[in-house]
């Protein structure tokens, strides 16, 4: 497990090149650091420097490598941070030898239970439209497939293969609870959960490195793709299955997911069951970056309770509880 390694410890082993940083020194000498990891984590090497540069030959983003190094600790600047200084040169393993899937992380709930309970949750959904509007996406098995090997982001929550496919659960489950509680529409609230996410399908894919974008993920982003989609599935069925203003609505709760413009929203919720989407999706995503931020050993290098610093996911230091409530 590389966020458990401890200074002083051995690395020997198989990891996927996510990414090669060439720099230079103040004086012009170049100099390389490979950000290394497997399915548990992520490491950066302490610099290669230009007189050993030959190490990293060949070690680009996607590549396998076979590494030997011990982890050290940096900290000139800032919270002290852990790498790997390389002992020796990395050797490329042959690319098909390995899939990048097998070296990227990944839920640990079990798919098959995921999806029967969104399943069981679209068989309740009482309105025949809201239905076959669900249909035209969870109905189609190669959607299916996508669906849950697509992670909800390339770097923050859910950030795993299957991430979206269990932050969709956590989104509908939340949000189906809220409405009940708010006697709101519930139908309404369990497709717009459902839906809201499925531009992700389109914006993110497997990369050389990990997680990345696809061009329409950057330049049109998740949240009108999926409106987009909605628009495509809708007009190849070749027959009218909801109205115009039925459409609009379920567009609304696509495009309002976000809640407000700085955070890429096109429009603010308009309605209570586009706000009750927006909350519930905003709990599954600042829930889980406080949980795996919580378990991130380097966040609480300095031994205390507070995290050393903030961090980007949450902009703010975090707690971790000394005492147990049993």
């Amino acid at each position: 497990m590389i966020p458990r390694l401890a200074p002083g410890e051995r690395v020997t082993g198989e990891l996927l090149v996510f990414d090669r940083a060439e720099r230079r020194t103040k004086d012009g000498s170049p100099f390389v650091v490979l950000t290394l990891g497997n399915s548990s984590g992520k490491i950066e090497t302490a610099p290669i420097w230009s007189d050993k540069l030959e190490w990293a030959d060949g070690a680009r983003s996607g590549k396998v490598v076979q590494a030997i190094g011990n982890v050290t600790v940096y900290a000139k600047s800032g919270p002290a941070k852990k790498q790997l200084e390389l002992t020796g040169p990395v050797s490329i393993l042959p690319d098909e030898m390995f899939r990048p899937e097998e070296f990227l992380p990944a839920i640990e709930g079990d798919y098959d239970k995921l999806w029967a309970w969104i399943d069981r949750v679209r068989a309740d959904v009482e309105s025949a439209t809201l239905r076959r509007v669900l249909d035209l996406f969870f109905g189609d098995d190669d959607f299916r497939v996508r669906f849950e090997r697509t992670p909800a982001s390339t770097a923050g929550h859910h950030a795993k293969l299957g991430g979206l496919l269990l932050h969709v659960f956590e989104v509908t489950n939340i949000a189906k609870q809220s409405a009940r509680t708010m006697q709101a529409n519930v139908d309404l609230v369990v497709t717009g959960a459902l839906l809201h996410d499925v531009g992700k399908v389109e914006a993110y894919e497997i990369g050389p490195g990990g997680f990345t974008y696809t061009p329409c993920g950057l330049l049109v982003g998740h949240v009108v793709l999926g409106t987009l989609m909605l628009e495509r599935r809708l007009a190849a069925t070749g027959q009218p299955i909801c109205t115009n203003a039925q459409l609009t609505e379920l567009h609304h709760m696509i495009l309002s997911h976000h809640g407000s413009l700085e955070f890429g929203s096109p429009v603010q919720p308009m309605t209570t069951e586009a706000e009750i989407v927006h909350w519930a999706d905003e709990a599954s995503a600042k829930a889980t970056d406080m949980i795996e931020l919580l378990a991130d050993e380097e966040l609480f290098a300095g031994g205390r309770e507070y995290s050393d610093r903030p961090n980007w996911r949450l902009g703010r230091r975090i707690w971790r509880r000394p005492h147990s409530w049993e």
